[in-house]
């Protein structure tokens, strides 16, 4: 009787936890079938990231950060025990006063529609701004013209909030800006690892935290100024530090060094109805 009363217990409280933690991280073997692997990186190595999937963006790139972004640098840069490790640091270097990585797929992985998933550990600290994010691999149009999608971003200033956001030309020039972006709370987004994905479909793009879907972006307009999610995109993941978001609040550079944490990057297509068979 105890033990069945004990498993009846342990099945309660189960059940109980399940029902009030929706930000339980997807496991293996939960995707719907109808998605096939086409690309990802485990992070099964040491050393420097894979140079057959990832490059860098060097030096100073945008929005007023403060940061220099390094190239095959191991301190801001690394595999190790299973995981990719982007770290910044306060430093002198090259005139800048911090180090970073922003690491990325151009030239090395790049799609069209599917799903994209990450599962990271994120930094924290006032003055910290980590993304991951999607760029066109083809530059058509000079930005926000070519479009950006943000799968996720989070800043220092306000440290439980994950953000999914669509940069395209109406939303930034026209400021048309309805349903341009969404946010969750998360309690642990520094201490736990996370899935951050996008699902992208030839009529919306679909972001998720975990296993809910916290913002869907549709297909209202058919013109390059809306919708310009029609070519091929690659994969950026970064730490900013300070900059017009990130440091729009003030920073705090003794809570440096900082570092976010890449368990996986693995990207899916639709299988075809003959793969379905």
């Amino acid at each position: 009787m105890k033990k069945f009363l004990y498993t009846l217990f342990s099945m309660a409280c189960i059940s109980a936890c399940l029902a009030s933690d929706t930000q339980t991280p997807s496991k293996e073997g939960e995707l719907d079938s109808k998605w096939k692997l086409v690309w990802s990186d485990e992070f099964d190595y040491t050393g420097l990231p894979d140079t057959n999937k990832w490059s860098y963006e060097v030096g100073y790139i945008r929005n007023n950060e403060l940061q220099y972004y390094t190239e095959s640098r191991l301190k801001n840069a690394r595999v190790e025990e299973g995981k990719l490790i982007i770290e910044t640091h306060k430093e002198q270097y090259k005139d800048f006063d911090y180090t970073s990585a922003s690491v990325i797929s151009r030239g090395k992985g790049a799609w069209l529609y599917g799903r994209i998933e990450i599962r990271a550990k994120l930094p924290g600290g006032k003055g910290i701004w980590p993304a991951l994010w999607m760029l066109p691999e083809n530059k058509k149009y000079d930005w926000p013209k070519g479009g950006e999608i943000d799968i996720m971003e989070l800043v220092g200033f306000d440290p439980l909030r994950v953000h999914s956001t669509v940069h395209t030309y109406d939303t930034l020039v026209r400021k048309k800006t309805a349903g341009q972006s969404n946010s969750i709370t998360l309690n642990t987004p520094q201490s736990d690892f996370h899935l951050y994905a996008l699902e992208w479909y030839p009529d919306r793009l679909d972001f998720f935290v975990d296993d809910k879907k916290i913002h869907s972006y549709s297909k209202k307009e058919d013109t390059i100024e809306f919708w310009p999610f029609c070519d091929k995109f690659y994969l950026i993941m970064n730490i900013a530090w300070g900059g017009t978001w990130g440091g729009s609040k003030g920073i705090d550079p003794e809570c440096l060094p900082q570092r976010m944490e890449i368990d996986y990057v693995r990207v899916y297509q639709e299988k075809t109805a003959e793969q379905l068979k």
